[in-house]
């Protein structure tokens, strides 16, 4: 689709939107957010006629691109038939999406638990947890993100679990592997392994273990900047939990659903969880769906023992409808094979030769179409280019580098230190070379900050 410029449209949408939209995670006079006109694919569109290709996949949820008809007219169909239905009921767009999505877990997580998003799955992985064990604590990692509701927030190992941290909510922080600003002196992925599962059982071991119902992990952490874990890492987290009669929690709301090349970032590791979380990418966001995929052994708790938890919008025939139709097109385009092949042929080359030529990229990381640079002021020191948290004035060389890019026509994901590159996972060659060129321009800018 041809974008057709309509500024005086776009001037009212803007105007409403400032009157009476209020924005998450934001100063709301502090904010000017880019009326959207339409988008289609891999591409986006203001009301100037500017358009932008997504490198942010929205949050990280378009897996198959904007408009994508075979979901949008599976939507449609759904509506004309039956638009909505609560959920103790048996529905064949919820009954279709369950079976799809437990076809493609690993293991024996064939029981699903729909939410409306990836907070509240993990609101609930928690809850089925803490009752399966009867044990209040729930370990997680720093440098995480969970979601914004209450749990979850508490959950997250980043700033914004700050202003909501109760102190009483049960969650106790570790430091996960992450060998680029190592917390164990480590010099090699071996050393970052062993000695970043040592800390876990430590803290467990500190915590009592007799209190810990869960531990969950991002398999593949996201926000916080695509850390892939060592090899074995997950798997020892694994042998941890069996050791402790502790339930292994994946988030994968973030990484599932082909963004990193396969269907669950679990499959890279060959690692079953007992519990693994899932949105976003489940039907592109197209409608808002979210999970829970659990295991035998928790299903049978509340065989005869009522589950205390749920929601009026639990597995929405509209979203379940989209999830469906999501699951096939992924796999009549071969959109998971699709995203590896290009993450290994054109991303990964491409950003590390980024890396070569700017001194303000420190590390590269990724795998799929789930890749991260690490931004900073000096290689030699590994400086970030702000510093932790920065706003205001000390966020200035991000805040360069993300106008760059979208004066380029990309749009970024930007979080602290560094840039992600999370386009769709069905997103051309050809489209994504002119956004890894663009990428090179802003990183230009970037460069100017450095030592």
């Amino acid at each position: 689709m041809t974008p057709q410029p309509d500024p005086q449209a776009g001037a009212a949408v803007k105007a409403a939107d400032r009157s009476h939209v209020f924005h998450s995670w934001s100063a709301q006079e502090l904010i000017d957010p880019l009326a959207v006109a339409g988008a289609e694919g891999s591409y986006f569109w203001d009301y100037e006629g500017k358009r932008y290709l997504d490198l942010a996949s929205g949050l990280v949820y378009t897996n198959i691109g904007y408009q994508h008809p075979k979901v949008v007219a599976a939507i449609q169909e759904q509506a004309a038939r039956i638009t909505t239905f609560a959920p103790a009921f048996a529905v064949e767009a919820r009954s279709e999406a369950a079976r799809l999505i437990a076809e493609r877990t690993p293991g024996d997580l064939d029981k699903i638990f729909f939410t409306n998003g990836g907070a509240d799955a993990v609101e609930h992985a928690v809850r089925m947890a803490r009752l399966h064990t009867g044990r209040p604590k729930v370990l997680s990692a720093y440098r995480s993100y969970h979601g914004g509701t209450q749990q979850a927030i508490n959950l997250t190992g980043d700033p914004r679990r700050w202003a909501s941290d109760s102190g009483t909510a049960g969650a106790v922080h570790f430091w996960a592997p992450f060998l680029y600003r190592s917390r164990f002196y480590a010099e090699t992925e071996e050393q970052e392994c062993a000695r970043a599962l040592e800390h876990l059982e430590t803290t467990i071991a500190f915590e009592g273990p007799g209190t810990v119902a869960a531990i969950i992990l991002e398999t593949i952490p996201g926000t916080a900047g695509i850390m892939m874990p060592p090899p074995g890492y997950l798997a020892g987290v694994r042998e941890i939990c069996d050791k402790y009669g502790i339930v292994f929690v994946l988030d994968e709301v973030m990484a599932g659903f082909g963004r990193t090349g396969t269907w669950f970032a679990a499959d890279l590791y060959d690692v079953v969880p007992d519990l693994m979380t899932f949105a976003k990418g489940v039907n592109s966001g197209y409608v808002p769906l979210g999970g829970v995929a659990i295991c035998a052994e928790i299903a049978a708790t509340f065989a005869e023992r009522p589950y205390p938890g749920g929601l009026t919008y639990s597995g929405h025939p509209l979203a379940c409808a989209a999830a469906v139709a999501t699951i096939e097109v992924m796999e009549e385009e071969g959109i998971v094979e699709h995203a590896a092949r290009l993450g290994a042929e054109v991303v990964e080359p491409a950003l590390r030769e980024l890396a070569e030529r700017h001194p303000s990229v420190g590390d590269v990381r990724g795998t799929g179409m789930f890749w991260a640079l690490e931004l900073v002021r000096n290689r030699e020191t590994r400086e970030p280019l702000v510093p932790y948290n920065a706003t205001g004035q000390a966020a200035t060389p991000m805040s360069a580098f993300a106008a760059s890019a979208k004066a380029h026509g990309v749009w970024p994901f930007v979080n602290m230190n560094r840039t992600h590159v999370v386009p769709p996972c069905n997103v051309s060659e050809a489209e994504l070379k002119e956004g890894l060129a663009a990428l090179d321009t802003a990183l230009s800018v970037a460069d100017e900050y450095t030592e």
